[in-house]
């Protein structure tokens, strides 16, 4: 059996203050192009569908675009869907009766009730029955009705919840699951565009899905496996941070042969419309980088020169139309990094000004700015 395996669409994120609506529209619409071209029976889509829990008109009019124009492909197509941390389980849920009339199968709220079961979907191939578990984003909080004596972590409340569904292991079983799988020495590479919990309290150990011929993971952004070929995390289709500028994006297909056998991952590449790139130089190198031309990319941009650029961001934004952020790394801003170690504690408000803009001009202020400093600070009563 073959099948997609997308997750953490994040429809209507921005990156840094531009909207990734046109982007992610695009990257979908290539995702749709892979699925009519690789014919594969079915569709999944691990969590994070949305950016927020109240997702904008724009965003929910891409994803309904995106079901849409797969279910009219006319193709035999199963798409099943689950709820990710970012997701509003309760909306996601809305008409998912209706839509399972269709061969789409959205699941937002996990079991909650001791009647209440993993929602599955079994399909057959040449090679007999495959089950799909489809299991949202979950918290211990959200078991107390089924396991009301227990305290639960992340890792025992999903284990708990898949042991009440007395597997066939005897038979293939793929799960759809969207937490933050970890253990057995297998730590994720995460990005900066993921939420992370202090001290690792959410995560979940790898050994929950022993019983799973694949596990198709969502919550961690870059594409890897975690413990397992068979435990693996698609990563996002579009880099939703500086982190993952080099990061190849693609769509992951994946061949689930008999029982038994190592299931057979292959990327389908996608053509970006902007490229998040990371930029280092002099400001004149930068520019030259440009040739000329306007570059279209969003950009991250790192200054070096020794002596301030002169209007730095109004003469880059002439050769670049997305710029993410402006850093400077120099002798200078070194050293001030150098002196946040040195203690400053027993210095009043004005002194610790002075010397703050001294070391970040090279130059005392004049006496219109000591002026101005002394006016700001004695209306916050700082001064007498």
């Amino acid at each position: 059996m073959r099948f997609i395996h997308l997750s953490d669409l994040h429809i209507g994120k921005q990156l840094h203050h531009y909207s990734l609506l046109e982007e992610q529209r695009a990257v979908l619409q290539q995702v749709v192009e892979h699925v009519k071209n690789e014919k594969p029976e079915v569709v999944l889509i691990a969590g994070d569908i949305y950016d927020t829990p109240v997702p904008s008109a724009e965003a929910i009019s891409v994803f309904d675009d995106f079901l849409t124009e797969l279910d009219g492909l006319k193709q035999q197509l199963t798409i099943c869907v689950v709820a990710g941390n970012h997701d509003s389980a309760r909306r996601l849920d809305y008409a998912r009766e209706i839509l399972a009339k269709h061969a789409i199968h959205i699941v937002g709220v996990p079991p909650l009730l001791q009647e209440e079961k993993v929602k599955t979907v079994s399909l057959q191939d040449a090679y007999g029955e495959v089950t799909f578990y489809l299991l949202p984003f979950v918290k211990p909080a959200y078991l107390k009705k089924i396991f009301p004596e227990e305290s639960l972590s992340f890792s025992d409340a999903v284990k708990r919840l898949l042991e009440r569904e007395d597997i066939d292991v005897t038979k293939r079983n793929v799960l759809v699951s969207h937490q933050f799988f970890a253990g057995g020495g297998a730590i994720p590479v995460t990005s900066d565009s993921e939420i992370h919990v202090v001290g690792g309290i959410d995560n979940v150990d790898v050994g929950v899905l022993e019983a799973f011929d694949y596990a198709a993971l969502g919550h961690i952004h870059r594409s890897q496996k975690i413990g397992a070929e068979k435990n693996y995390y698609c990563g996002t289709i579009f880099p939703y941070s500086v982190s993952e500028a080099e990061d190849e994006k693609a769509v992951t297909l994946v061949e689930l042969g008999d029982k038994g056998m190592e299931p057979v991952i292959t990327k389908l590449p996608l053509r970006l419309p902007r490229r998040v790139r990371k930029l280092r130089g002099r400001i004149e190198e930068i520019l030259a980088l440009t040739e000329g031309e306007v570059c279209d990319d969003y950009v991250s941009i790192t200054l070096t020169d020794e002596v301030e650029a002169s209007r730095p961001r109004e003469r880059l934004e002439e050769n670049y139309d997305h710029i993410l952020e402006i850093k400077i790394d120099n002798a200078r801003t070194r050293k001030l990094l150098e002196l946040g170690d040195i203690e400053t504690e027993n210095l009043a408000p004005y002194e610790a000004f002075c010397k703050f803009f001294l070391e970040l001009n090279g130059r005392a202020m004049t006496d219109a700015e000591d002026t101005l400093l002394k006016e700001v600070l004695q209306e916050g009563g700082d001064v007498e």
